[in-house]
């Protein structure tokens, strides 16, 4: 589902161009041009994110903020603060008060995008909590009662009597995310955070903010948050080159220094890495600097995909049926004998993501009691959806031109054979720019030959 931010600002030019932005990234937005304005509109609907101006002609932004605070309308909507005239107290004043951040004028538009990025990140993941105190019995355990699942668990036991860094490898949809979880939950640092972060498919400048935070910003980077947890990073290889050499430092020397600043911050974490990629092959790419493969790789732990373990079926489908059933208030369902069957021999290409996205749709269209193997065939012999091109123009800006550059990538392969330096030269493109952008598209060179 989009975001929907609430922009809170008197002057109309700051209004619509940070409008246009956020749209442009595939947000719904809407404007209030006072606080009045703001207080009516809040009190009409629920909004995921707010960003309020501070100086405003009928009521500050500050004590619109205060009025929230109090009233106990922050839990779910974060509220980021911006002002051409701001001071360290007034930013003060603002955090005490609930605030996820502060950003000046004039706005950086990258760090604008990165602190609603993890603001909206940060109220999913409180959400997400507060969901799992409440259904208690959904907890971070990988399903299945197979060999294989069997013997990960007790090389998770073996993993945890040390505290160093974990490798983990697997298909996308294994069950990767999980397993860093569990990991977590069950090593000696389960009573710190778990903060995951994701890098793949967006710039080196971001990857190096989320990572390392910038120097006078407010909020705290994944590093300082995760301190005394774990850092989980999924899609190892997709980090820059010079981002992973600022990790590694920092890794090996336990600080860092934020992006601009001069102060070393010292550094109490466990770090989770993850990875579809066979990392062999990205380090002879020069993909992934030796030297982090090396610091990562010293405990590695392997995800098999789902068919290789498909005895496990049958209680994966009994989980999620009960997950979706009590999560969602969807209609309780049940699989027949022989569609449980149908579904062990499955090759489940995209793993247990694949198979809890059967479930919800299954238990969201059907109309009977049971699910028989008639009603699952037509799904798992459907072909993936294809858009037509006329289309691309009822798209979200965003997701056109990531249509376009699909095919226009996929076009440039099969013209040179399949051969990545061929067409980062053609298109104008660093190879590991290239790289990035193909693994973001989900775009396989081997699989674009002519």
């Amino acid at each position: 589902m989009t975001a929907h931010i609430l922009i809170v600002d008197d002057e109309p030019d700051i209004r619509y161009l940070i409008k246009e932005i956020l749209e442009d990234e595939g947000f719904t937005v809407s404007l209030a041009k006072d606080g009045n304005t703001a207080r009516q509109m809040r009190c009409e609907q629920r909004f995921d994110l707010i960003i309020l101006d501070i100086w405003m002609p009928d009521i500050d932004g500050i004590s619109l903020l205060k009025e929230w605070h109090d009233g106990g309308l922050l839990i779910d909507s974060p509220v980021l603060m911006i002002s051409g005239h701001g001071t360290v107290e007034t930013a003060v004043e603002a955090t005490r008060l609930g605030a996820y951040d502060f950003i000046e004028k004039p706005l950086s538009l990258s760090k604008l995008l990165i602190t609603i990025k993890r603001a909206l990140e940060m109220a999913s993941l409180q959400r997400e909590n507060s969901g799992l105190r409440k259904h208690a019995q959904l907890l971070i355990e990988p399903l299945g009662h197979s060999s294989i699942m069997a013997a990960l668990r007790e090389q998770v036991k073996r993993i945890n009597q040390h505290n160093t860094a974990v490798l983990i490898r697997g298909e996308s949809g294994s069950g990767r995310t999980l397993f860093a979880r569990y990991i977590h939950q069950h090593s000696q640092r389960h009573e710190g955070p778990f903060v995951p972060v994701q890098v793949a498919g967006i710039s080196a400048e971001n990857q190096a903010l989320e990572l390392f935070g910038l120097h006078g910003n407010h909020t705290l980077s994944r590093l300082e948050q995760a301190n005394g947890g774990t850092l989980f990073i999924k899609d190892i290889a997709d980090l820059d080159d010079t981002v992973q050499a600022r990790l590694l430092s920092c890794l090996e020397n336990q600080s860092f220094l934020r992006t601009g600043g001069i102060e070393a911050i010292s550094l109490n974490v466990r770090i989770i890495a993850a990875t579809a990629y066979e990392l062999e092959t990205a380090v002879t790419m020069g993909r992934l600097r030796e030297e982090l493969y090396y610091y990562l790789n010293m405990i590695p732990l392997h995800i098999p995909p789902l068919r290789e373990h498909c005895e496990d079926v049958p209680e994966l489908l009994e989980f999620y049926v009960n997950l979706f059933v009590n999560q969602d208030n969807l209609p309780y369902r049940r699989f027949t004998v022989a569609a449980q069957n149908r579904l062990r021999n499955y090759p489940w290409q995209g793993n247990i993501r694949e198979l809890k996205n059967l479930v919800q749709r299954l238990l969201i269209l059907g109309d009977h009691h049971s699910i028989d193997i008639d009603e699952i065939e037509p799904i798992l012999n459907q072909p993936p959806a294809q858009t037509e091109p006329s289309s691309i123009y009822n798209l979200p800006l965003r997701e056109a031109r990531e249509q376009f550059e699909k095919t226009y990538l996929e076009h440039q392969l099969q013209e040179a054979g399949g051969n990545v330096s061929k067409v980062a030269s053609r298109v104008g493109l660093e190879r590991t720019h290239l790289y990035r952008k193909l693994r973001a598209l989900d775009i396989d060179p081997k699989q674009t030959k002519k």
